[in-house]
């Protein structure tokens, strides 16, 4: 056999299936369920949104081929132009944004939309995973400026929409980078502690009205998480029928297509932020379980991966798109069982929506590209 074939072999033979088994798993059933969540929206057309969201998944499996074969190293040089694009589409929303339930982040492209928060979150990792992969481990404050300062960018021009929950994401990416770039648990303590101290102080100057850095649905939101009883016919509507629809699916769901909440429209956003909703009402404990255990294969092998890359920049790849991705997870099903407030935080790969999907398989699909390149092909 030639060289290229014993090369392209190597390379396939190193391509992680669980990985890429448990995505596709993962999105046939997001899949499913969106159909039956939005069957009965359009008259006379049950397969309106599952056609949509078919062709969503068309667009990130295009992503997520085309991330495993271009070389992660490639990516990682280019991520720079990447970073920039993804700020001037966070620019451009802001002047030519659709509004969308309080939040102005969707650009407008012919029949569908983009949300570029979505895409800037892959461009944040890589961005990350270049800058800290070429640096020793961070030793000072100073060789976190510019991590922060990446992130902040970002993160700013996501909080001008206002998407505090994306704003979180961001976040959230910094630190388990950090962390996976051996950064000293003193600096990511203070880090999280300054967070969480703004986020307090975010809340209380605009509660009491001396000045308003959040809105006022965003505020409300956290009232209904705080006090989800005072708020059950009115903002708290969502959740307190997602929680209604899981526990009522008890052991092996209501069946599928059969959850009364979901059909009958209990759950207002079922098809969305609120699509394990659907899942536990319909396929219940057990059928709950099977998604979570899909997302933990996933994470798993990313983190082996993660592990066993051969250089430190592609293994920072790995590690900030477990991160994004498992933070999506907790805090999404979280949030459908009222554990944390309400922040529209799609479930990867569930949750329908174009952009997120995307990003998604794209984002794994470099993970998968790194742990086909860990030895030399």
């Amino acid at each position: 056999m030639s060289r290229p074939g014993r090369a392209a072999r190597r390379f396939f033979a190193q391509l992680d299936g669980a990985l890429i088994a448990s995505a596709l798993a993962l999105a046939v059933i997001g899949a499913v369920m969106v159909y039956s969540a939005t069957r009965s929206w359009v008259v006379g057309d049950p397969g309106y949104y599952l056609r949509r969201q078919a062709i969503n998944l068309l667009a990130g499996l295009i992503g997520l081929v085309a991330a495993v074969a271009v070389d992660y190293r490639r990516l990682l040089r280019a991520s720079g132009v990447l970073y920039g694009l993804g700020a001037a589409l966070l620019v451009a929303v802001l002047v030519a944004g659709r509004r969308v339930a309080g939040t102005q982040g969707w650009l407008p492209l012919g029949p569908f939309a983009v949300q570029p928060s979505e895409l800037a979150k892959v461009a944040l990792v890589l961005v990350l995973a270049e800058y800290l992969g070429q640096r020793k481990p961070p030793e000072s404050w100073r060789d976190l400026v510019v991590p922060i300062g990446l992130t902040a960018g970002m993160a700013g021009l996501v909080l001008a929409q206002p998407d505090l929950g994306t704003a979180v994401v961001f976040g959230v990416i910094l630190l388990g980078m950090l962390y996976a770039a051996q950064t000293p648990a003193r600096y990511l303590g203070w880090m999280a502690g300054a967070a969480v101290l703004a986020a307090t102080a975010a809340v209380l100057v605009t509660y009491l009205g001396w000045f308003e850095v959040l809105k006022p649905h965003q505020i409300q939101r956290l009232t209904v998480f705080v006090d989800p009883g005072a708020y059950r016919q009115g903002a708290g509507w969502n959740v307190s029928q997602s929680v209604i629809a899981i526990g009522s699916g008890k052991l092996f769901g209501r069946g599928l297509f059969s959850g009364p909440q979901t059909q009958l429209a209990f759950v207002p956003a079922r098809h969305t932020d609120f699509i394990f909703s659907v899942i536990g009402e319909e396929l219940g404990f057990f059928g709950a379980a099977a998604v979570l255990g899909l997302f933990f294969v996933l994470i798993r092998r990313g983190l082996a991966i993660a592990a066993q890359a051969r250089d430190r920049g592609g293994a920072l790849l790995a590690a900030g798109v477990v991160v994004m991705v498992g933070f999506h997870v907790v805090f999404n099903v979280g949030m459908t069982l009222g554990m944390v407030p309400v922040m529209g935080i799609p479930l990867p790969l569930l949750s329908y929506g174009g952009s997120h999907g995307l990003a998604t398989l794209t984002a794994l699909g470099m993970v998968a590209g790194v742990g086909a390149r860990r030895v030399p092909w």
